[in-house]
C-alpha cells in the first residue's frame, strides 16, 4: 500500500502531533508499505527531501508565518503530484492546506482519512479569532471532505463541536505510543544530575512552554506542595525558549519560574531524545498535565510515564482524563485550580502504591505496530468499497 500522509510540520519538530504521526509512519514501512510525508519546510537549513527511518519526507518551502501556521504557496501543485501517486490519503488536522488535498483524494477517487488530534484555540486577540475562523472552516471542509475521521477516545469527541458534526464517520484509535527500556546507567546518570534522590519528590512535566499547557496552573500549586515536601522539585521537559507565538507567555512567567530555579524547586531540561526521556520518566514520583483547553486532547506523555510505572495527574478535560480513568494510575484535577491540582499530586505521592497499573496490558494498548494494524484495516475497508 502506497500511503500519503501530510501535515503541516514533522520531525524534528517536536509536539504531540509530530510524535504521533513519526511513529505512525514507521509502524507502516516496517509493516512493508511505502510512506510518504508531505510537510512544510519551517526551517529553511530543513533539506527540501530525506529519508528518515524509512520514510519519505517531502517538504514545500515557505513563504510566510501567521500565527502557529505557515503559508506554502507551492504546496498544491505537489499535493497534486503525490495524492495521483499514492492509494490513500492521511491528513493529520489542525491544518490550513488540509481542504485542497482531501478535494484533490476526492477527484482523484483516493480515499481520505483525516487524523483529527485537537481543537484549535488561540490566544486572545482581534486577529487570533479570524485566525481562529478561517482554521475552523478549513478544517470543517476537510471533514466534509474526508472518507473517514479518526480521534483519540470518543470522549473527546463527545466534547468536541467539531467532531460532533462528522460522528456518522468517526471512528476512536489510542495513539501510537513507544519508548526505549532505559539502561541502569542512564537513570543513575539522569539523577545524579538532577540531584533526584535528595531533592523529592520530583515532579515532572512534558510540554512546549506554552499557555494551553497550563504552567500557571502548577506554578501556583507549588506553595502548597513545598509546604509538606519542602525539597520537592520540578523537572521540565520541553521546549521552553522561543517557542513559536508564546513570548508574551513566557515573559508573564519566567520571573516566578527563575525564583524556584534558584531555590533548587524547578528545572528546564529542554528537549530530550527518547533514550533521555525514558531516564527522565524513570526518575520521577508523579507526572502532572494540567492543560486548560481542548488543544490538549490525550496528553501521549501520561501513557510513556505510565509505561514506566510512574502515575500522573491531569486536568478533568475531556481525553485528558481518559489514560488516569482506564488504566488508574493517577487522579484528576480540576480544570486551572492549582488548590486541586496540588491535593491531587500530594494524594499520589501519600498512596503510590495504591496507582500501580498493568504495565505489560498499557504497552500492548498502545503498541504502535497495533495501531498501525487499526489504520492499515480501516484504509483497506475504505479502498474496496
Amino acid at each position: 500500500m502506497k500511503i500519503l500522509t501530510v501535515l503541516t510540520y514533522y520531525r524534528p519538530h517536536t509536539s504531540g502531533l509530530t510524535i504521533y504521526a513519526e511513529r505512525l509512519a514507521r509502524a507502516f514501512v516496517q509493516h512493508g508499505h511505502q510512506v510518504t510525508v508531505m510537510t512544510t519546510q519551517y526551517e529553511p537549513s530543513l533539506p527540501r527531501e530525506e529519508m528518515m527511518d524509512g520514510v519519505r519526507v517531502i517538504r514545500i518551502p515557505v513563504a510566510a508565518r501567521i500565527s502557529k501556521g505557515v503559508l506554502a504557496p507551492t504546496f498544491g501543485l505537489m499535493a497534486t503530484k503525490l495524492v495521483w501517486q499514492h492509494d490513500v490519503v492521511q491528513l493529520h488536522l489542525p491544518q490550513f492546506d488540509a481542504p485542497g488535498v482531501a478535494l484533490r483524494a476526492r477527484l482523484f477517487g483516493k480515499p481520505t482519512v483525516l487524523t483529527y488530534h485537537c481543537d484549535v484555540q488561540l490566544p486572545p486577540g482581534m486577529f487570533n479569532r479570524l485566525v481562529n475562523r478561517i482554521l475552523d472552516f478549513q478544517n470543517n471542509i476537510a471533514g466534509w471532505l474526508s472518507n473517514h475521521i479518526v480521534t483519540y477516545t470518543q470522549d473527546y469527541a463527545d466534547h468536541s463541536p467539531y467532531l460532533s458534526r462528522f460522528s456518522t464517520k468517526l471512528t476512536p484509535i489510542l495513539p501510537p505510543v513507544e519508548l526505549p527500556i532505559p539502561t541502569s546507567q542512564a537513570v543513575s546518570a539522569f539523577a545524579e544530575a538532577h540531584r533526584t534522590h535528595e531533592r523529592k519528590p520530583v515532579i515532572g512535566m512534558a510540554a512546549r512552554l506554552a499557555a494551553e499547557k497550563g504552567v500557571e496552573v502548577l506554578l501556583d500549586a507549588l506553595p502548597l506542595i513545598l509546604k509538606k515536601y519542602p525539597n520537592a522539585q520540578v523537572l521540565f521537559a520541553g521546549t521552553y525558549q522561543n517557542v513559536m507565538g508564546e513570548q508574551s507567555y513566557s515573559d508573564r512567567l519566567m520571573p516566578r519560574i527563575r525564583e524556584y530555579e534558584i531555590q533548587g524547586h524547578w528545572t528546564f531540561l529542554g528537549n530530550l531524545d527518547p533514550e533521555q526521556m525514558a531516564a527522565f520518566y524513570s526518575n520521577l514520583d508523579v507526572l502532572t498535565v494540567p492543560s486548560l483547553n481542548s488543544t490538549e486532547a490525550f496528553g501521549l506523555v501520561q501513557i510513556e510515564a505510565m509505561m514506566n510505572g510512574v502515575p500522573s495527574v491531569p486536568s478533568a478535560l475531556p481525553g485528558v482524563r481518559r489514560p488516569v480513568q482506564m488504566h488508574g494510575m493517577g487522579l484528576v484535577s480540576q480544570i486551572g485550580n492549582s488548590a486541586s491540582l496540588a491535593e491531587s499530586i500530594l494524594g499520589v505521592l501519600a498512596n503510590a502504591n495504591t496507582y500501580r497499573g498493568d504495565l505489560n496490558a498499557i504497552k500492548e494498548s498502545y503498541d504502535p505496530h497495533a495501531i498501525a494494524r487499526e489504520y492499515e484495516n480501516l484504509f483497506q475497508r475504505l479502498m474496496n468499497r
